[in-house]
């Protein structure tokens, strides 16, 4: 449970490279679990084109891209793995990349997914920043978050296990169904990850379940969280349904002053970035925050 000061608030941790020497998922997840944290989430980039990387944001001054990029596991495969040895915490793609994958493979994986955790999973999306990888992937790039949605219209339709077909721009199928059917009912939650735009207001509004911004100003998780209540009850929708939550940058959200800002500002969850380089290192740090957070 949180401590005094955000006792509402959920905590969860991201972890950066989920694979065998930066810790297994199903140590981790399971380790997170056993400690109180209330979701465990990866990332994805499947594959990274030479030089693409250059002008990332993350890059250290005068130096190369951070290894991570090219080394991350595919996520649905970790999750599944974090699955397998848990039964309480949740587990989320921070973020799925959504215009490189095959919206009807994708809406399997995530089902199965669900079915298997009990209605555990949480899908947080994305449209990408790497232009070459998400072309090479099959993405539209110029209109990404065109063709996201457009994807996830198709992945609600499969979800609801009927016989159901779709002719749109992207995508276009006949009469087909899709089982299982995810755990949770209508579907798993789809949160909305963005970095500074704006636009994304309007999309959690129109058709998202939540946002998950990646901020270093708490006033700017008060203001978009304003934004988006206002516009979703201009849509008859209920502001209350949809989540908020904060996705840490590498050191960031930490203490518990920290926290209970970020409560105050109105986060439902925070997402702490792990920054341990080693299985045994991330579990000392996940032992560690536990004792100073929960």
């Amino acid at each position: 449970m949180a401590k005094k000061g955000y006792e509402t608030l959920r905590i969860g941790v991201f972890h950066i490279l989920p694979d065998r020497d930066t810790g297994d998922p199903a140590v981790i997840a399971k380790r997170a679990e056993e400690l109180g944290f209330d979701s465990y989430w990866v990332p994805e980039h499947t594959v990274i084109p030479e030089g693409s990387c250059d002008d990332y944001p993350g890059n250290p001054p005068d130096g190369p891209p951070p290894s991570y990029l090219y080394k991350m596991p595919d996520p649905f495969l970790a999750l599944s793995r974090a699955a397998a040895v848990t039964s309480r915490i949740r587990l989320g793609t921070g973020v799925s990349l959504v215009p490189e994958r095959n919206p009807l493979l994708l809406a399997k994986e995530i089902a199965t997914l669900d079915h298997y955790s009990r209605g555990r999973f949480l899908f947080g999306i994305g449209a990408g920043w790497n232009e070459p990888e998400c072309t090479v992937m099959g993405g539209d790039f110029a209109h990404r978050w065109r063709q996201t949605t457009e994807a996830i219209e198709v992945m609600k339709k499969l979800w609801s296990g009927e016989y159901v077909e779709h002719h749109g721009e992207y995508y276009d199928f006949p009469r087909l169904i899709c089982l299982p059917k995810p755990h949770q009912s209508p579907y798993p939650p789809v949160l909305l990850g963005s970095i500074g735009s704006p636009l994304v207001y309007k999309r959690v509004a129109a058709w998202g379940d939540g946002w998950m911004p990646v901020l270093t100003k708490l006033d700017e998780l008060r203001d978009g969280r304003a934004d988006i209540v206002e516009r979703a009850r201009a849509n008859g929708r209920d502001p209350a349904a949809l989540m908020f939550i904060l996705f840490g940058m590498d050191g960031m959200w930490r203490t518990a002053d920290e926290l209970a800002a970020v409560a105050a500002a109105g986060a439902d969850e925070v997402v702490i970035w792990i920054k341990g380089k080693g299985e045994a290192a991330v579990v000392a740090e996940l032992e560690a925050l536990a004792a100073a957070l929960l």
